[in-house]
């Protein structure tokens, strides 16, 4: 295998984001044409193409290098079909490796007991060809195989990332509700057009501060993966290591670090446990001087330029009782944006439809999103000069 070779990917993406990730693939040396799925986008391409994915992608949780597909309408079939997969390409008998097994609407029901028997297939071949065989290590294996059994037909690669990319480091995980997914938050960001030339950012309920270190790293022109200490392509035969270093420091070169040559990104929250958070999020991120966090209340929130963005997650409403409370901040954030930010775009990510009417202003745009297992919408609220709605 060579890094020239035209090798077949499919990179993976949360629910909802598919048509961000194909814009932000092209920028990356993808081709124009892409093949859309559920979850993801396929192509094909160089092995420099998916370690930039690797390495830049903000969108994109997994880069899947192809290797096969069949059918597989038994676990013999199953066996069979990972047994003809030559396994000496990708790992050596002193590997480590893992199987993740996903499956749907297929004879074979028990994706565990399907991935014992791709790890038994891979595990004999190497006992029959050298007398030894790779040990499974579930954490942080030199090869991590993916298999997706879809309508008896599965589809087998090698798992370039290893782990979520949008796994980025900076987040403390020992504290905020329910925060939003990196590769979410700059999902958000990019539907909003935030970018270099934005005058400013406005995030006034922050949370632990994913989007406003988001929005950094995007004029830090930070790839998101530079200090990444585990991919799944390292260990694998396939790995070109001056090819992956090159890059790199390309990344290192193209990064901005003086403060003074990014727009204002200013994040606030009432919860000064939270703004504590954030800033240490965005410390281990290496934002200072770049997003600023202030403990405030949303209804002290002001403009800090003639223009910007205004980015919110507002609380869902969840717990019982919990929507009539928070009517009151809706219509708060309606009666804001048209007050106090004239020239300026909101977007709200609304994961409750009936909380968001309480905002009484008419969105220009809606976009389908998913938190998690929460279907949502991002609102679009243009606020222009002396109107505080469009009336189109």
């Amino acid at each position: 295998m060579t890094q020239q070779a035209p090798y077949s990917f499919f990179i993976t993406t949360s629910k909802g984001l598919e048509e961000c990730l194909a814009e932000e693939l092209k920028t990356l040396g993808a081709p124009a044409t892409l093949s859309h799925f559920q979850g993801g986008i396929s192509c094909e391409g160089t092995l420099e193409m998916a370690y930039r994915f690797c390495l830049w992608s903000r969108i994109a949780n997994r880069v899947l290098l192809f290797l096969k597909a069949f059918d597989a309408y038994t676990p013999e079939a199953l066996y069979a079909g990972i047994e003809s997969i030559d396994w000496s390409d990708h790992m050596t008998e002193d590997s480590s490796f893992c199987v993740d097994f996903n499956l749907s609407s297929s004879q074979i029901t028990h994706s565990h007991y399907a991935a014992l028997k791709v790890k038994d297939a891979i595990v004999d071949q190497f006992r029959a060809k050298f007398g030894a065989r790779p040990t499974v290590d579930t954490f942080h294996p030199d090869v991590r195989i993916n298999v997706y059994l879809y309508h008896n037909e599965a589809h087998v690669s090698i798992d370039l990332a290893g782990e979520s990319l949008h796994k980025r480091g900076y987040r403390d995980q020992s504290g905020g509700d329910a925060p939003l997914k990196e590769n979410l938050a700059a999902g958000i960001l990019q539907l909003t057009g935030f970018n270099a030339d934005t005058p400013a950012l406005v995030d006034p309920m922050c949370g632990s501060g994913t989007l406003g270190v988001e929005a950094g790293w995007i004029v830090q022109k930070r790839a998101p993966a530079l200090n990444r200490k585990y991919f799944g392509f390292q260990g694998w035969q396939g790995h070109v290591p001056s090819l992956w270093r090159r890059l790199v420091e390309e990344a290192n070169d193209i990064l901005i670090r003086n403060p003074n040559h990014c727009p204002r990104i200013q994040c606030y929250d009432h919860n000064p446990k939270m703004v504590a958070l954030a800033t240490l999020n965005a410390k281990k991120a290496a934002l200072e001087g770049i997003v600023h966090f202030s403990q405030q209340e949303f209804s002290d929130c002001t403009p800090i330029a003639e223009q910007g963005i205004l980015v919110i997650n507002p609380p869902y409403g969840e717990r019982l009782g919990d929507e009539e409370t928070l009517k009151d901040l809706y219509r708060l954030m309606g009666d804001r944006f048209k007050q106090q930010f004239p020239g300026w775009t909101a977007y709200v990510l609304a994961g409750n439809l009936e909380l968001a009417k309480a905002i009484h202003l008419k969105p220009t745009r809606r976009f389908v999103l998913f938190n998690g297992p929460i279907e949502c919408r991002l609102l679009k609220y243009e606020m222009y000069q002396g109107s505080g709605r469009k009336t189109s």
